[in-house]
């Protein structure tokens, strides 16, 4: 399950504070395994159900990486969008995330530095309205002068 604002691209001269967009998906197993794949993080409290249940979380969680993901999908596809590059984020990991778990990410524009082209952002994901992660990101929007 995958629910989307529209994608695309606004630009830094659109952009306002207080404006945000979101995504909100489940988390699978596959998603799991590809992630740790892609990234090499094979730590068994991801891929091993029996291992997992004897740590702190008491069963497999999703890598907290995988999660961070969502934002850095919402930040590149809808705010700013297409073109948008990444200059920094900060991440505070709240509660585990679980396979089947449907992740709710969201980020708010709460500083703009016109001039810069430089937009921080408020980000969060929550799974059944409780936060799993928080953080800030800060961005180069694109602009339509340098299209």
């Amino acid at each position: 399950m995958l629910d989307n604002m529209p994608r695309g691209t606004i630009c830094i001269e659109d952009i306002e504070i207080g404006m945000s967009r979101h995504l909100s998906k489940e988390v699978t197993d596959r998603d799991i395994e590809m992630f740790a794949e892609v990234s090499t993080d094979r730590n068994p409290v991801h891929l091993d159900d029996a291992y997992a249940q004897d740590t702190i979380f008491e069963g497999r969680i999703a890598h907290g990486m995988l999660t961070a993901g969502l934002i850095s999908a919402v930040i590149g596809e809808q705010l700013p969008g297409h073109g948008t590059v990444y200059l920094g984020q900060t991440l505070k990991f709240m509660a585990p995330v679980r396979p089947g778990d449907i992740v709710y990410a969201e980020v708010e524009v709460i500083e703009i530095d016109y001039s810069r082209r430089r937009v921080k952002m408020d980000c969060h994901c929550a799974v059944d309205g409780k936060v799993v992660l928080k953080g800030e990101a800060i961005v180069l929007a694109p602009s339509r002068k340098f299209d």
